[in-house]
């Protein structure tokens, strides 16, 4: 058990930590002052370009991956290693360095789910570009690919996993409020996702 409360205060210190502001503020860019103001990776590629917010998301998605493995290694159980993953995704909505003012928690839960379900982490991927690809709707894609999720683990009877995607769905949308009626009201942002691979893999970033 004691060793189970040090890993969940830990994942909730490393979720903190805000790649999202750092790799933009290292080019003189404070994302909390440009677009959306989230402290995010889809912000960070309006605020700094595709590079750096790409290098954001990977690394949001990496902390959270790192620490829920870190615990499975550690023999923790389903519990402990689940409240890890949940901690270190709150640490990053809620960063004690920023504040407690974070992301969105897209790129955190889905690093959690591919510590978890490598499959499912790759079903929402397919579902996110899909979305996004022919939406242009980058929050829309994000709430429906983590909603789809919870329905494979309901189809697969993994209750447990199911739950917790389940709550970590909830602080998504929750934290997506003023995104949904953004979307209602037909005036949510745009990201073009075509270009913005042309220029990531162009190397043309600002």
């Amino acid at each position: 058990m004691f060793l189970g409360l040090v890993m969940v205060l830990l994942g909730y210190f490393v979720g903190s930590v805000p790649f999202s502001y750092i790799f933009p503020a290292l080019k003189g860019v404070d994302v909390r002052k440009v677009g959306s103001g989230n402290v995010g990776g889809t912000n960070a590629i309006r605020a700094s370009g595709s590079a750096i917010g790409a290098l954001s998301m990977l690394a949001d998605i990496l902390k959270v991956f790192v620490i829920v493995i870190v615990a499975r290694a550690l023999g923790l159980n389903g519990f402990w290693v689940y409240s890890v993953g949940i901690s270190a995704v709150i640490g990053h909505d809620y960063p004690i360095y920023l504040k407690f003012v974070g992301g969105k928690g897209v790129a955190s839960t889905l690093g959690f789910v591919f510590a978890i379900a490598p499959l499912m982490g790759v079903e929402f991927l397919g579902i996110w570009l899909l979305i996004t690809f022919t939406t242009q709707y980058v929050s829309l894609s994000s709430m429906i690919g983590f909603v789809v999720l919870i329905l494979t683990a309901v189809v697969l009877k993994w209750w447990d996993f199911s739950f917790v995607l389940a709550f970590l769905t909830l602080i998504i949308i929750y934290r997506h409020l003023s995104n949904i009626r953004r979307l209602l009201s037909g005036k949510e942002n745009k990201m073009d996702l075509v270009k913005a691979l042309k220029e990531l893999f162009s190397g043309d970033v600002k």
